[in-house]
């Protein structure tokens, strides 16, 4: 698959941003709003299924920031304070008003993020489920 880089999807009340370089498929999108989120459906985003909040919602969900939202033309707000949970598997997952390294190395500014804690992701500080911390 190639990768185009961040895609957006719009609707009245809510704007949808997908980064498939950051997705690690938890499937809470699509498992928390199917008629949103769809994969099987082309374009697999419509925001306009479902109500603006609800969409918010379930985007908040993702692990690892690859959706991203709107709300009314507002971004989300991070959380606060900063959380770093460590899975069993080893991954970090933070929360929070986060600065991180992007693809081009410029500063990337994110709510939530998946990092590696093994050491062996090709994408550092990302766990791209190369490693041992995100095989489980």
């Amino acid at each position: 698959m190639t990768e185009r880089g961040p895609r957006t999807y719009r609707a009245e009340g809510v704007e949808v941003t997908f980064d498939a370089a950051l997705c690690r498929h938890a499937a809470r999108c699509v498992g928390g709003l199917p008629e949103v989120f769809d994969t099987g459906r082309r374009p697999w985003i419509e925001p306009g299924a479902a109500e603006p909040d609800r969409v918010a919602e379930v985007v908040r969900r993702c692990p690892t920031g690859a959706l991203t939202y709107l709300l009314r033309g507002a971004p989300e707000e991070p959380q606060r304070p900063t959380t770093v949970a460590r899975t069993e598997d080893g991954r970090l997952l933070l929360r929070g008003d986060l600065a991180l390294p992007g693809p081009d190395g410029a500063e990337r500014r994110a709510t939530r993020a998946m990092l590696c804690g093994c050491g062996h992701s090709a994408g550092q500080p990302y766990c791209d489920r190369s490693g041992a911390c995100g095989r489980a």
